[in-house]
């Protein structure tokens, strides 16, 4: 696919970051994260900053060339879809054997060099965290491997609520279709929320 232009920014980039944005048909904007709903479409950088400065601006009816009706809260709604979209693919991961949890399987798989991200709760103890941080150290020190990304995107009691008994304190995506759409998904959640520069530890 060609480079889109952000509305906000004039930025062009590819699709994977930015969102596009479609009307539906009663006038309303809507993302469209799979970029295949029919209509125009424009795209805005994939940061929550970015598409609240969209909103404010009024930036969608003129990029849309329509008159449209603009949620105020629709930086709130791309996150949750986008949290959505991640604890999902969490989900399909476990049941693929793809995403393995509890302190002494992520250790493991850090030190095998089967992990390729690691997740914490938000409020996870430290010293659970510290201890994986050493094992994700010792694995690069002296090598040509670089850290594993780590990311530490949802509370113990949202995990809960979200995944039931797959609700993890640590937890580590492997090789594999599904444990890639995690680390995918991850990441553009920590950049939406946090921009490009400060997504994973």
């Amino acid at each position: 696919m060609n480079d889109r232009m952000c509305i906000v920014t004039r930025e062009r980039g590819q699709p994977d970051g930015l969102i596009r944005f479609v009307a539906d048909p009663e006038g309303r904007v809507v993302p469209d994260l799979r970029m295949n709903l029919p209509g125009r479409g424009c795209w805005v950088t994939a940061e929550r900053e970015k598409i609240d400065l969209a909103v404010k601006r009024k930036l969608f009816g003129r990029a849309l060339k329509a008159q449209v009706t603009v949620d105020s809260g629709l930086g709130e709604t791309v996150e949750g879809l986008l949290r959505e979209g991640l604890l999902g693919m969490m989900n399909l991961a476990r049941k693929s054997g793809q995403f393995v949890t509890g302190s002494a399987k992520v250790d493991d798989a850090i030190r095998s060099g089967a992990a390729l991200a690691v997740m914490h709760a938000s409020d996870a103890a430290e010293d659970g965290v510290r201890k994986l941080r050493q094992a994700n150290t010792a694995r690069a020190k002296g090598d040509s491997l670089a850290k594993i990304p780590v990311f530490r995107l949802f509370s113990a009691d949202e995990l809960v609520l979200a995944m039931g008994e797959g609700a993890f304190i640590h937890a580590a995506a492997l090789a594999g279709q599904a444990g890639e759409g995690v680390v995918k998904r991850a990441k553009r959640l920590a950049r939406y929320r946090n921009g490009p520069e400060n997504g994973a530890d």
